[in-house]
């Protein structure tokens, strides 16, 4: 179980926790929908978050990697659950069926990357979009002394891709400067890459919230503050 998980005693009080604000969240935006649909959109979405938490790391990395195509798959999720449901409320039965995972099965798979592509995939499926020096001098203006020296001073967060090249995540990066606390979370975590991966992950310290968005609108005291918190002692 990842330690990024949404803290608590239970699953079962997760799930119900997300469908209480589900609902709450529903109810605001459509006054007029009906209470008992707006219960069970709370028990669906409850459920798959709580899910989604049990997830392995690959798994939900593979998920964070496909973000872009979500909507699309959870709007195919939900007309094969209403279907299901609908057939099951025909046939007047609640058995076990497999017609709902059939049908989402019919998704196509992504087509597998390119073996010269691998390696450069196996850090941006966990770690977002990254770069190298020369990306970032001809699109951010970044000059190869400059991002050098930030590097050696702990200023900017650096992957190590292969032998002795490094990438550096995009997102770290707000009018061509890293955003102020990066180098202190660096301080209090010391491994970049599992910096990395706390700043880009819900966190229990902020209360669910993700260290980087923080850090990008200046809130950088709570971060270094949660930063500390989560350090290995």
């Amino acid at each position: 179980m990842s330690r990024f998980q949404p803290p608590g005693p239970g699953q079962d009080d997760f799930a119900e926790m997300v469908a209480e604000d589900v609902e709450r969240a529903l109810a605001h935006y459509d006054e007029a929908i009906n209470q008992s649909t707006v219960v069970s959109v709370g028990k669906i979405a409850g459920s798959i978050a709580s899910a989604v938490t049990l997830l392995s790391p690959k798994h939900q990395r593979a998920i964070d990697a496909i973000h872009a195509d979500l909507p699309g798959l959870a709007s195919k999720f939900v007309r094969a659950l209403a279907a299901e449901a609908a057939r099951r409320s025909e046939a007047g039965t609640a058995g076990a069926t497999n017609q709902l995972t059939a049908s989402l099965a019919d998704e196509p798979l992504p087509a597998p990357p390119r073996s010269d592509d691998l390696e450069s995939m196996l850090i941006e499926d966990w770690a977002g979009r990254v770069a190298g020096s020369t990306y970032l001098e001809e699109n951010l203006g970044i000059a190869r002394s400059t991002l050098h020296r930030w590097q050696r001073r702990g200023d900017v967060i650096a992957l190590r891709k292969g032998g002795r090249k490094h990438v550096f995540p995009l997102a770290q990066f707000v009018d061509g400067r890293p955003v102020a606390g990066i180098s202190d979370v660096l301080k209090q975590i010391g491994n970049p890459r599992l910096a990395w991966l706390w700043l880009t992950r819900p966190t229990a310290q902020l209360d669910g919230r993700i260290p980087i968005d923080l850090l990008r609108a200046d809130e950088v005291s709570d971060v270094v503050e949660a930063a500390r918190a989560f350090a290995p002692g």
